[in-house]
């Protein structure tokens, strides 16, 4: 078991063979490091596969419309309702380099900490942030209203649709985290395939 990266057996990247060394290949860093969210399931390299290609698809994926720095942000804002601290660290990192804005960024942060989006946000972007945190919380409370309500604030189908896989995708993972006591040890934090930094695979 490696110190510092989460509860389970893990699978050094030194000792990795066959398809575990082959996925690990494929979620590296720029760095040429694998994130411990990654190492923490190690033995089981189909999942890890999984999730990486999942990931991928709903957040760095080019056929996207709305922009990376919100999805990022419904990711962080996701991690934060469960109190995900691996997954918020890297994430907000994601939204503060995306946005490029230190002001902006910091309200952004403590607007979703404080549990009041309506402080940092309105229009489309509240409301679904607003989804967000209904589906994240209680999500067998959730109603064809609320998605009527992204409508009418603006929203289009297949944003709603973007936002509903970050927020279910991170619900995920930050389960994942939080259930194998992934820590972030040496992760290199921050690495957004959208930024143009290479990979963050939290």
């Amino acid at each position: 078991m490696h110190k510092n990266i989460c509860w389970i057996e893990t699978i050094h990247v030194a000792k990795a063979a066959g398809r575990l060394r082959e996925v690990y290949e494929r979620v590296k860093t720029p760095h040429g490091t694998v994130d411990n969210v990654y190492q923490a399931q190690s033995l089981r390299p189909r999942t890890m596969a999984a999730h990486d290609a999942l990931y991928r698809s709903v957040l760095h994926c080019s056929d996207n419309t709305l922009p990376a720095w919100f999805l990022e942000t419904v990711a962080v804002y996701t991690s934060l309702i469960n109190r995900c601290d691996y997954a918020v660290a890297h994430h907000f990192e994601n939204v503060r380099r995306l946005l490029e804005d230190r002001d902006r960024s910091r309200a952004v942060y403590e607007a979703l900490s404080a549990g009041r989006p309506e402080a940092a946000f309105s229009g489309k972007e509240l409301e679904l942030l607003r989804y967000t945190e209904k589906l994240t919380s209680t999500p067998d409370c959730m109603v064809e209203a609320d998605i009527q309500g992204l409508k009418q604030a603006g929203a289009e189908d297949g944003e709603i649709l973007e936002v509903n896989q970050v927020c279910a995708c991170f619900n995920y993972a930050n389960r994942l985290i939080n259930g194998l006591g992934v820590s972030l040890g040496d992760d290199v934090i921050g690495f957004s395939l959208s930024s143009g930094s290479g990979d963050d695979s939290s």
